[in-house]
């Protein structure tokens, strides 16, 4: 039964890498490539983490299994947020650039809504 299940969890992984790839390379622009792949990978290492862990002698090595997935999930994530963000155009931000950190208020950085610094007695007149 284990064998059957392993099996089951090895055929959907390849499945997964295999629709991971094939998004990559139909795909158009970066960003949907990116989710497609990402996704599909993380997804298809899961399932072929999980068919390992089933025919694994100990405990041990099927923790070592699973750290070999969390860490593949962490370093996928990470690169894939730099990835999208060069093709956004998203520049580094410095330590000593904080304006590049503040909200973009396209010169209207001292005019409030109305609405924000109104009193609860204003708004009560107003309705």
């Amino acid at each position: 039964m284990i064998d059957a299940l392993t099996v089951v969890l090895l055929v959907l992984s390849a499945v997964f890498f295999t629709g991971g790839t094939l998004g990559l390379l139909r795909f158009g622009d970066t960003l949907t490539r990116l989710h497609a792949l990402t996704k599909a990978d993380n997804l298809g290492l899961g399932f072929l983490v999980s068919g390992l862990i089933l025919q694994s002698d100990s405990v041990a090595s099927g923790v070592k299994l699973g750290l070999i997935w969390l860490l593949a999930m962490l370093v996928g994530s990470a690169g894939a947020y730099l990835i999208a963000r060069h093709a956004l155009g998203v520049e580094h931000a410095d330590a000593d650039s904080v304006e590049l950190l503040q909200p973009h208020t396209h010169g209207a950085a001292d005019t409030a809504h109305p609405a924000d610094s109104a009193t609860p007695a204003s708004r009560q007149a107003r309705s």
